[in-house]
């Protein structure tokens, strides 16, 4: 039986964060003790910056990144290599591939990856702006940075098939990611190698 708080309000804060990815009902309640031991003034500053996400961030209409504005800084970076896109799974790729800070290109988000059993199909992904940016020309390799699972690599297959008509280079990131890791959870120093020994995607 769930363990019930003497008030209401402690118990709805509770289960709010326990719906939080990695969050149980004990670490919960340990950051709601926390925050009511805060001023009130900072708490509502820290809610505020949540209500403000779902308002404010946007994505970047050119790679599907979260943004302050249309484009998001990367893409808007005159010192980036635009011949060059990094295709990633999702937001917290490119920031793990920008921590390695071995890339200097663009990125494009799909925004996950080809998975049939959870009912994601490539309708459901970025891969058809994805071929439109390749399409409009200017790019000379795509990098195929998706994490080394089953669905990973499928959904590399299918990006291949779409691009190969285009004649751009495509590569695959080296298996210095173990595979059946997500690349969010590599340490830095392995994605960046894998980044800079990326081999030729067949």
């Amino acid at each position: 039986m769930e363990r019930q708080y003497p008030s209401a309000a402690l118990e709805r804060a509770v289960r709010e964060f326990s719906t939080l990815p990695g969050i149980g009902r004990k670490t919960a309640l340990r950051l709601v003790l926390h925050l009511l031991s805060r001023p009130e003034e900072e708490v509502r500053q820290f809610g505020q910056a949540f209500v403000s996400l779902k308002s404010e961030i946007r994505y970047c209409k050119v790679c599907h990144n979260i943004s302050d504005s249309d484009v998001c800084m990367i893409c808007a970076n005159p010192k980036r290599d635009v011949s060059m896109i990094c295709v990633v799974e999702n937001i917290q790729d490119v920031l793990a591939i920008e921590n390695t800070m071995q890339f200097n290109g663009l990125y494009h988000v799909l925004g996950g990856v080809i998975s049939p059993v959870d009912g994601v199909g490539p309708m459901n992904l970025q891969i058809e702006s994805l071929v439109e940016r390749v399409a409009a020309g200017g790019i000379s390799e795509v990098i195929l940075a998706l994490s080394p699972t089953m669905e990973g690599d499928t959904t590399n297959f299918f990006i291949s098939r779409k691009l190969s008509p285009l004649g751009v280079k495509l590569s695959v990131i080296a298996r210095g990611v173990t595979i059946g890791n997500n690349l969010e959870y590599a340490d830095e120093v392995s994605l960046g190698r894998s980044i800079l020994d990326r081999t030729p995607f067949v």
